[in-house]
């Protein structure tokens, strides 16, 4: 299991990573050893350098050490300016006594740790294998995730749930920790694609949460013809009937909570019936996901949504 290269922040506050930076000594150690570190990155200079409190300790990370594209695109200055006031990774390359105002400064890169990363960690990783991952920012079409000393990867909408959803922040937040499972690597971009839905269970493990008669809450999250889908779990959803003279105005209570009643599931259909009883707004931030595969398993080579006897398939299989 992966516990060295893990996402940006996550050894910040580690007993290894304070008592690596709590003396120029033990720094020296570090970069003799070309152990990653992490500290905050406090300001960005008008030539996109870096500034980071390392310890109490200054550090200095020159532009070009501050991200590692295996592409070979052109840093982005967004990927320099946006990490100022979150955590850093890093490898120590040299340490200036006589730094400015009289104290030590660090020389740092950024990039080294992130080539470690690859080279020792994301190189190796496979279709099916699943690993830690920090939400870093959403867009409409997906979430890019850190997997690795800031190394980031698209995790598209459509890869978040079987539920279907508008937009990422429905099912995630910044600076969310997940855990997710890699979908592709593109080999000839070095680009790895993942995907979080077929670690939030099966149709059989989210259903079997319910039973009918009860009466659950939910979100509505679409409007057809033959009626609302309500989720009630993020791989998870159900259909209420609706009335004609309803349909039109059903329409506005997308994103909204809905009380439920469950009539009946049916696993050979993979279909859950459900009675509106009634639907009301409010803000709802997202809810802690429930994984269904163990943190002992590292990898699946084959994920079956459907229930046993449904003639509908769903499934993901992982192929390299």
């Amino acid at each position: 299991m992966n516990d060295h290269y893990l996402p940006e922040g996550a050894r910040l506050g580690s007993a290894e990573n304070r008592e690596a930076t709590a003396t120029i000594s033990a720094l020296e150690r570090a970069m003799n050893t070309g152990m990653i570190l992490e500290g905050i990155a406090t300001l960005c200079d008008h030539s996109l350098n870096l500034y980071v409190d390392v310890g109490g300790f200054e550090g200095y990370m020159p532009y070009e050490e501050t991200v590692f594209n295996p592409d070979g695109q052109p840093i982005k200055d967004i990927a320099v300016i946006s990490r100022v006031g979150k955590p850093v990774c890093f490898r120590v390359l040299g340490v200036l006594r006589d730094g400015e105002r009289g104290k030590p400064q660090l020389l740092l890169s950024r990039r080294a740790a992130q080539m470690d990363c690859y080279r020792e960690f994301l190189s190796a990783l496979m279709p099916g294998d699943i690993i830690p991952a920090k939400v870093t920012h959403l867009e409409s079409f997906g979430a890019f995730v850190d997997i690795g000393c800031g190394v980031v990867s698209l995790l598209s909408v459509d890869c978040l749930s079987v539920s279907r959803i508008n937009h990422p922040r429905e099912r995630l937040s910044t600076g969310m920790k997940l855990r997710v499972v890699v979908k592709m690597i593109d080999a000839i971009n070095n680009r790895i694609f993942v995907s979080l839905r077929e670690l939030l269970g099966t149709w059989e493990q989210n259903a079997a949460r319910f039973e009918a008669g009860q009466t659950v809450t939910g979100i509505v999250r679409s409007v057809e013809d033959y009626g609302m889908f309500v989720e009630l779990a993020p791989n998870l959803a159900g259909l209420t009937e609706l009335r004609e003279e309803t349909r039109e105005i059903a329409k506005s209570w997308v994103g909204q909570n809905a009380a439920v009643f469950i009539k009946s599931i049916v696993p050979e259909r993979m279909k859950i019936k459900l009675v509106l009883i009634d639907t009301f707004a409010g803000a709802r931030t997202p809810a802690p996901l429930t994984y269904y595969i163990g943190d002992e398993v590292e990898h699946i080579d084959r994920w079956v949504y459907s229930p046993v006897g449904c003639r509908k398939r769903v499934e993901t299989v992982f192929e390299e």
